[in-house]
């Protein structure tokens, strides 16, 4: 019985350690506005022709790139209102959206933010009302050590 369990111990230790080595934090909630754009989403400024998904964005180069340290950076994003009053209730209430940064959006081209695919936009807000107001906070990676 002891050499049946000595493998599941050793299986939840790892687990456990897998989980505490590697854990996500929010960082404080900055308030900003989401445009979005449609694919292709590749090339990308950070990851060039590698597919990323289709929970993306892109930084604008004024707030989030800062020289492109915005690479790879997962961000939590929340419409909480609409810019232009072209929909009546342009936020999906309720829904929040984790993306990673993929790509630059030029400050001369850029009318907001951050820029989100067209499926991550349309999963908090109604694709109609083009810009909206968010919340967003970053994803910090934390590593701990088990002594």
């Amino acid at each position: 019985m002891a050499a049946l369990l000595s493998p599941v111990v050793v299986l939840v230790a790892l687990t456990v350690s897998a989980i505490l080595l590697l854990s996500a934090h929010p960082t404080a909630a900055k308030s900003g506005t989401a445009s979005f754009y449609t694919p292709p989403y590749e090339p990308s400024a950070c990851f060039g022709e590698k597919h990323e998904g289709v929970m993306t964005a892109a930084a604008n180069e004024d707030a989030l790139w800062h020289r492109g340290d915005a690479c790879g950076k997962v961000y939590k994003v929340r419409c909480v209102g609409g810019t232009n009053q072209g929909v009546a209730r342009p936020c999906k209430k309720g829904k929040t959206v984790t993306v990673k940064i993929i790509d630059l959006c030029p400050s001369n081209g850029c009318q907001a933010t951050i820029d989100l695919s067209r499926e991550a936009f349309a999963h908090i807000a109604d694709p109609d009302e083009g810009i909206i107001n968010i919340a967003f906070e970053e994803y910090v990676m934390q590593r701990f050590s088990l002594t």
